[in-house]
This record gives C-alpha cells, structure tokens and sequence, in this order.
C-alpha cells in the first residue's frame, strides 16, 4: 500500500470538486465508464494525481501549459520517480491532446489497462 499524505485530504476533495475541463471529459466520457474503478484526485505519498486505478496500478496525468515550465517539469519528473518505486505506470496527456484526439486516448487508455490487468493475471473477463 502506498502511504499518503493525511494534510492533502483538503486540497484533494478541492481539486475534485473543480476538475478542469479537460479532467471532466476523460472522467465523465471514458474513465467512470470503465469496468475497473478509477479514483479522482487520489492521494499517493505527498502528491495528489488527477486519476488512479489501484487494480491496474495506472496513474492518468492531464497536463496544462503550466506543465511544460522548467519548475514543473522538475516537479513533475520526482513524483514520477516516487511513483514509478511502487511498481505505477504513469501516462500523461496535455490538455492539447484530450481536446485534439480524445478517442485514441481513451483507446490507449483501455488498452494499457487491459494488458496491466492480464500482467496482473486478472481475467479478461472483466472488461467483457
């Protein structure tokens, strides 16, 4: 299990009740319809990632602009590495790629989720 940080619980339930844009039509459109729960604003050691599925150990990051400044790639480059020590495959989209080609994100999304799944040695009956 993967500790977390208890003083984020504000911020989390904050950034959950105003997803971006963007957040809400990967959530709404493609993640809460999964066969397999996805979390919003799940806390995960000091950090908070946008969507986190447990079963598939997948982290979802939907990046704006403010991403691809030095500070935030820096940031963004240790949560990783945090992330990645508990064995979490980490995708990330920008808010370009959510408004420019969300149905091949979202294909790409069920398709890293069901071979998670099979490495996992879940059944595919699941998403059937």
């Amino acid at each position: 299990m993967i500790p977390y940080n208890k003083k984020n619980k504000t911020l989390a339930t904050n950034l959950r009740n105003y997803m971006t844009d963007y957040e809400k039509r990967l959530w709404y459109q493609c993640l809460c319809l999964f066969p397999v729960r996805f979390n919003r604003q799940k806390r995960l050691g000091n950090y908070i990632v946008d969507f986190y599925c447990h079963k598939a150990k997948l982290v979802i990051e939907v990046d704006g602009e403010q991403h691809y400044e030095e500070d935030f790639i820096k940031y963004d480059l240790g949560r990783t590495k945090f992330l990645e020590s508990y064995g979490l495959k980490i995708l990330r989209f920008s808010n370009y790629d959510i408004n420019d080609n969300f149905e091949g994100i979202c294909e790409y999304i069920e398709n890293t989720v069901k071979q998670r799944l099979s490495d996992f040695g879940y059944k595919s009956e699941i998403w059937d």
